[in-house]
C-alpha cells in the first residue's frame, strides 16, 4: 500500500508528556524484557522499514511486533502505542546530516536549495510521510536539530525572524506539492495498467482533432517538447522561489543601506547646526 492509498493520520495525537519523554529520552526506562536486546531505538526502526515496504496504514503493534520476532505486549514496555509510535517515527526518518556539506556552500540560498533537493529525497524514500498531517508536529531532537542548522545558514538573509520561518516555509510547502505529484505519477502505471505512453496516445486523436480546429491557438503553437518529462519542473520551481526570495533579501540591503545613510546625514546636518548655534 503506497501513501495516496488509506487515510490520512495525524502527529501529535497521542500522549503528547509520554511522547516527547520519548524523542528527549527523559522519561522512565522499561525494565528488562524478556526479548534481549529489544530497544525503543529498533522497534522504530522496524516501523519504519514496514511503513517504507507496505505503507503507512500497515504499522500496527501487532506488525511491528512480527518484523522483529517478538509478542506483542513485549512492544508496549517501550511505547504506549501507534499514535506515539508515528511520532518517533517522524523524528528518525528525518534525522539530519551530520555532514555541514549537505546544506550547500554556506551560502542561504545554497542552503534552502539544498533543503528543498533533500526534502524531496526524503519524501521519495518514505513516501508515507505524505499521509501523515504534521501541522502540529511534537518538536523533537531531529526537528530542532534540523531547524538549528537551516536557521543558521540564512539568517545572513538579513529578514525578520517570521520571515526567515516563512522561508523555509515556503520551500517546503512547494516540495511536499511536488513529492504528492511525482508520487502520483509513479503509482498511476501500476494502479490502472496503462503506461503513460499508452495514456497519452489513447487521447491523441481526439486531441490532434481539437488542435487543429482553432479553438485553442495558444495550446496548438507550443513547441513538441513543452510537456516533455525530460524537463526538470521540480529544480526549475524551486529556482524561481529562490529568485523571489534573492530579490527580497536585496531589496531589504538597499532599503538599510539607504536607511544607514540618511541617519548619518542627519546626524552630520545637527552638528552643523549645533556648532553655529554655540
Amino acid at each position: 500500500m503506497t501513501s495516496s492509498e488509506g487515510g490520512t493520520q495525524t502527529s501529535g495525537s497521542g500522549d503528547i508528556v509520554r511522547t516527547l519523554e520519548l524523542l528527549w529520552d527523559t522519561g522512565r526506562r522499561p525494565s528488562r524484557g524478556p526479548k534481549p536486546g529489544l530497544t525503543l531505538e529498533r522497534i522504530v526502526e522496524a516501523a519504519v522499514r514496514v511503513a517504507d515496504a507496505e505503507g503507512l496504514e500497515a504499522v500496527s503493534m501487532r506488525r511491528v511486533a512480527t518484523e522483529l520476532g517478538t509478542g506483542t505486549m513485549s512492544l508496549y514496555r517501550y511505547v504506549p502505542g501507534k499514535a506515539e509510535l508515528l511520532d518517533l517515527m517522524l523524528d528518525r526518518v528525518q534525522r539530519p546530516s551530520d555532514d555541514p556539506a549537505d546544506l550547500g556552500d554556506g551560502g542561504w540560498r545554497s542552503a534552502l536549495e539544498a533543503l528543498g533537493r533533500a526534502t524531496l529525497a526524503l519524501y521519495r524514500r518514505h513516501p508515507w510521510l505524505l499521509q501523515v498531517n504534521q501541522s502540529r508536529p511534537l518538536l523533537g531532537p531531529s526537528a530542532l536539530d534540523g531547524m538549528e542548522k537551516v536557521l543558521s545558514r540564512i539568517k545572513s538573509m538579513g529578514l525578520t525572524d517570521p520571515e526567515l520561518v516563512s522561508a523555509i516555509i515556503a520551500v517546503d510547502g512547494y516540495v511536499v506539492g511536488a513529492a504528492r505529484t511525482q508520487l502520483y505519477e509513479a503509482e498511476v502505471e501500476r494502479r490502472t495498467g496503462l503506461t503513460d505512453a499508452e495514456f497519452w496516445a489513447a487521447q491523441a486523436p481526439l486531441l490532434e482533432k481539437f488542435m487543429a480546429s482553432g479553438r485553442y491557438p495558444m495550446l496548438a503553437g507550443l513547441s513538441e517538447d513543452a510537456f516533455s518529462r525530460d524537463f526538470d519542473h521540480f529544480e526549475f520551481g524551486l529556482q524561481r522561489i529562490l529568485d523571489g526570495l534573492e530579490t527580497l533579501v536585496a531589496r531589504r540591503a538597499a532599503d538599510g543601506a539607504a536607511d544607514g545613510a540618511g541617519a548619518g546625514d542627519e546626524g552630520r546636518s545637527g552638528s552643523r547646526g549645533g556648532g553655529g548655534a554655540a
